[in-house]
């Protein structure tokens, strides 16, 4: 099964605040929507930029992209 990283990107000097709590709620959508999660995180890439991320199946990607909207994504070797 191919597996995709949807990402959602944050900024500014509370970005990682913001990408910590918005990993919080992803956790919890893929639990209640009973949806395969392989791995979910935050990165700080910046000082003033954060990531919040999912790793999931690309077969959920078209649901998931309407549902949370995530900024981008990248297929996962």
């Amino acid at each position: 099964m191919n597996k995709i990283k949807i990402i959602w990107d944050f900024r500014g000097p509370v970005s990682q605040k913001i990408a910590d709590h918005h990993e919080k709620h992803l956790q919890e959508f893929f639990k209640k929507e009973n949806k395969k999660l392989y791995e979910s995180g935050i990165e700080k890439l910046t000082e003033m930029h954060s990531i919040a991320y999912s790793i999931i199946d690309q077969n959920d990607l078209n649901e998931i992209k309407i549902t949370l909207r995530p900024n981008r994504a990248q297929q996962v070797n």
